[in-house]
């Protein structure tokens, strides 16, 4: 069987080509029409999961300084291992709905400031001890504590106070908030016996596989827990990571069959690599976007001018045609786009100005010294690239901008979130409270532009207890105009996430939450 037509069967099955159109193309290719219904036939008959086997994943975005404690994970290959072997109170599913797994049913008060979780009865852990209400409370004290350097200690500090009462976890917060629930999906939020307080990293979790292999940097490998409660997922026998954090080692990894699926496919080889035999280039548009990030109380970029200079400076649609490649859309210095329910479109697009490039950096009275842009290719795909391109347009507005390409390993540990300017990536969250909490509120821990300001965390506090779409919507407009105008974020670019999938997997969906199918491939794939 040719390829256009293991790719037409594919779009077929998946529903995006319908039987009619199907039968067309396949005459047109010469296929008789009992050979078009036989095949269809059996490639749908191939969308029962099918169990056992080894799923072989080639990631990049891991670090030898990785650990297995969920407070911790900032990069792609923890938040996979996290994803693998962790499971949440609630998850958000493809359509972004909420979705109920450790807890089996969320309800409110009246006013959306007080929750209760259900949590499910029969879970058992890796290490066979049985999930407790008392193990959920313990974790969310976990992450609450600023001790634990939780990467969800923004969204935990809403909430006043806790309790187990029966079956159910009890949360109660100082201000309303309608988006919780969604809160609770963070993907460092994965329940732990005895909520990880006195082992935080011994990976013992209660997910469809438990981790009998951790080399950080190198590989990890999994098995399934026999005693795993959704029969629905956890297809494989076997799981297995490869750290790959070269691009180009990574893609010939995948083609060569050495792996089954590769994340952060480069846009520059998407287009080479779809017509590599055996293999299929997923895309999905989601929330996920590729940005630059400085340090608002840091010399030099304590100056709002000079912040100023640096977003005029940069060509956001160079950057979107040549990095991206049509897969992806322009950013407008924050980290909300249209997949947000409640964006709102009216803020002004920032373009490329390299006179009031030159005139905000004028005013900035900077001394002319090198201002130092650090990056690697584990930022972001084309990361590298996108940093000339941003010195070539800053050097017409007569910017000093020079580059420091730093290795890959270490950089989530020793340059992001702590050198004063950098690139970086962020993958999105199901709801505005959840991004900005988690980044942008002062109080944030991965506050990683130093962004503070009060009238910005008044309004943020004030649209979680905002029942009223229409004003809450609006709130939301004007944080994002103070974000736009004072905040330490250029983000020229929203990112598709791209995969190369071999054909042996089956079961794919898309999924714009999070990259490779919000992390659940090893889960709701098969292999046939």
């Amino acid at each position: 069987m040719n390829d256009e037509l293991n790719h037409l069967l594919a779009r077929t099955v998946q529903g995006r080509v319908s039987r009619r159109a199907f039968m067309g193309r396949a005459a047109a290719m010469g296929v008789t029409a009992a050979m078009a219904n036989t095949l269809l036939a059996t490639s749908l008959r191939a969308q029962e999961p099918v169990k056992g086997g080894t799923l072989i994943m080639g990631l990049g975005g891991g670090e030898s300084t990785n650990s297995l404690d969920p407070a911790l994970a900032a990069s792609q290959v923890p938040f996979h291992v996290l994803r693998t072997t962790g499971e949440s109170l609630v998850d958000t599913s493809a359509d972004g709905k909420l979705e109920m797994r450790l807890a089996e049913s969320v309800e409110s008060t009246p006013d959306a400031k007080t929750w209760m979780f259900k949590i499910r009865k029969g879970v058992e852990f890796h290490n066979g001890a049985t999930l407790t209400p008392d193990d959920v409370l313990k974790t969310l004290q976990r992450h609450s504590d600023e001790k634990a350097q939780s990467g969800a200690l923004g969204i935990m500090q809403g909430i006043e106070s806790m309790k187990v009462d029966g079956d159910y976890v009890s949360v109660t917060l100082s201000t309303p908030n309608a988006d919780l629930p969604y809160l609770m999906g963070d993907y460092h939020l994965m329940i732990q016996p005895g909520g990880g307080i006195e082992t935080p990293a011994d990976g013992i979790g209660a997910g469809a596989y438990r981790i009998v292999t951790d080399e950080p940097g190198v590989r990890h490998v999994f098995e399934k827990h026999a005693n795993y409660w959704d029969s629905s997922r956890g297809h494989y026998e076997r799981v297995e990571f490869i750290v790959i954090n070269d691009a180009t080692a990574r893609m010939a990894a995948v083609q060569s069959g050495q792996v089954h699926i590769a994340n952060r496919v480069e846009p520059k080889v998407a287009g080479l690599l779809a017509r590599a035999p055996g293999l299929e280039v997923k895309n999905v548009a989601g929330r996920g976007h590729y940005v630059f990030i400085m340090h608002c109380n840091t010399a030099p970029f304590d100056n709002k001018d000079l912040r100023l200079a640096l977003k005029y400076a940069i060509d956001r649609q160079e950057m979107l045609d040549k990095i991206l490649m049509g897969y992806g859309t322009i950013g407008n210095d924050i980290p909300i786009n249209a997949a947000y329910p409640l964006f709102d479109d009216s803020l002004p697009q920032r373009e490329f100005s390299v006179e009031k490039a030159a005139e905000h950096y004028k005013a900035s009275g900077h001394d002319g010294s090198p201002i130092i842009l650090r990056v690697s290719d584990v930022a972001f795909p084309g990361a590298i690239d996108a940093a000339a391109l941003f010195q070539q347009s800053a050097q017409k507005a007569g910017i000093p901008l020079q580059i420091e390409r730093e290795p890959g390993d270490g950089y989530w540990s020793e340059v992001w979130n702590k050198q004063p300017f950098s690139a970086s990536y962020w993958g999105g969250r199901p709801v505005q409270d959840q991004m900005y909490s988690t980044a942008y509120q002062s109080s944030a821990d991965w506050n990683d532009t130093r962004f503070f300001n009060d009238e910005f965390d008044t309004l943020l506090l004030q649209a979680r207890g905002e029942l009223d779409e229409a004003k809450r919507k609006g709130m939301y407009a004007q944080m994002a105009s103070i974000l736009h105008e004072e905040g330490g974020l250029i983000c020229p670019m929203f990112n598709d996430f791209i995969e190369a999938v071999s054909n042996q997997v089956q079961g794919w969906e898309a999924n714009g939450v999070q990259e490779v199918m919000n992390g659940l491939a090893p889960h709701k794939t098969w292999l046939v």
